[in-house]
């Protein structure tokens, strides 16, 4: 057997070769609509705060305020003397805000799914998932030891049939994101609920992408479709939109009570800094009162849609807010990455194994805070990069050995 360093060496060269190796970008000062890397200012179109909060004013003076007052680390896990005022202050906002009995604070959202999912099932039962669910979704699946059954994306008919291939399960669970991250369109959540209903199975959507988005007030793809009372486990992110950290769930009483006493991400790790919850208070007090921003952010993002469209590029039937742009192979996503770089703007390629192979791409996010005139930038790099593609193309054609 190789060394440890040898075979990972050679792993990382693999990676190389094939496009998929990964190296981040220092981003220097706030994060926000543009950023600062190598001493260059860029425009970023691939962040997740959405929303712009994460330097703004409110959020960063509640969470300096909160540092003076409670320090920073909270000492513990929240089970021993971890938990301080403004966990329980932030699970109450959250309830508050997603017009639930109660809700539960966990460190991230990849650790949430981990641990509601480990929780709620186990060998023996089902967990039925859509193909393209986040990866913290799987993970907390097989973590469980329940059967993972997996159905083709937004095929609702498949999960029916998966539900009722799984009748003898003690506890069955479908779990599905509202929005994808990846390919930006949202899931049939209507018949989704309907169906585990009619089936007697557990349903959990997690809003990540759509917390603080969409809706009329701001609660997710559930509210903007009206089934939030079809949903008894709604796991959302104060990372995303609210411009934070941390995942949270929201639900009954009775849920959030059994997660408290049996989700392992919950137990065994050390709370959040207060700081963290006083910031995405003052953030969810901002999504509740100012619609403006994001309705600015889906405008925004309807113009970019279909601007790149009318430059001939596949948006991938994406809806809202998330935007890929589809380049096929891992190489040409790298080759367009590239080309916004040069031109500032800041746009990693997405490739397997986060997209599946031959469906790597431009994943594009504006913020609320982007100008129509960073808008046009972007545009204009993006004609840039298909007249090189075009050119590309033309120069391959005229290569080909002619029959």
């Amino acid at each position: 057997m190789p060394a440890l360093e040898e075979a990972l060496a050679q792993e990382l060269d693999s990676l190389r070769t094939r496009g998929l190796y990964r190296s981040p970008r220092l981003v220097r000062e706030a994060q926000g609509p543009r950023v600062r890397i190598d001493g260059k200012d860029y425009l970023c179109f691939c962040s997740n705060n959405y929303l712009d909060l994460a330097a703004h004013p409110e959020v960063k003076d509640a969470a300096s305020g909160a540092i003076m007052r409670y320090g920073w680390g909270s000492g513990a896990s929240r089970l021993i003397s971890g938990t301080m005022e403004l966990h329980t202050a932030l699970e109450k906002e959250l309830a508050d805000f997603k017009r639930a009995e109660s809700a539960i604070l966990f460190p991230s959202g990849y650790m949430a799914n981990l641990g509601v999912i480990s929780a709620l099932v186990g060998p023996g039962d089902t967990v039925a998932v859509d193909k393209l669910d986040h990866a913290s979704i799987i993970d907390g699946c097989r973590l469980s030891g329940a059967r993972l059954r997996v159905y083709p994306h937004g095929n609702t008919g498949k999960l029916d049939k998966i539900l009722r291939e799984s009748s003898g399960s003690p506890r069955r669970l479908v779990v599905t994101d509202s929005i994808f991250s990846m390919d930006g369109d949202l899931a049939p959540l209507e018949e989704i609920a309907r169906i585990a209903r009619q089936r007697g199975a557990w349903l959990m959507v997690d809003e990540a992408h759509a917390t603080g988005v969409l809706g009329a007030g701001g609660r997710g793809a559930a509210e903007l479709l009206g089934v939030e009372e079809e949903i008894p486990i709604s796991l959302g992110t104060l990372s995303k939109a609210l411009g934070g950290s941390g995942g949270f769930v929201a639900g009954s009483s009775v849920l959030i009570d059994y997660l408290r006493n049996k989700a392992r991400s919950f137990i065994y790790t050390t709370a959040p800094p207060p700081a963290t919850c006083a910031a995405a208070i003052a953030a969810i007090r901002i999504v509740r009162r100012d619609a403006v921003l994001r309705e600015s952010l889906i405008s925004k993002s309807d113009r970019i849609r279909n601007g790149l469209a009318a430059l001939g590029f596949d948006t991938m039937g994406s809806s809202y807010h998330i935007i890929p742009v589809l380049m096929g192979e891992a190489s040409h996503a790298i080759e367009a990455s590239d080309a916004l770089f040069r031109k500032g703007i800041l746009a990693p390629a997405i490739r397997p194994p986060t997209v599946p192979r031959g469906k790597s791409r431009i994943r594009i996010t504006a913020t609320a805070a982007h100008t129509d005139e960073d808008i046009e930038c972007l545009l204009e790099a993006f004609r840039d990069v298909a007249k090189s593609s075009a050119a590309l193309h033309q120069e391959v054609r005229a290569n080909v050995p002619k029959k």
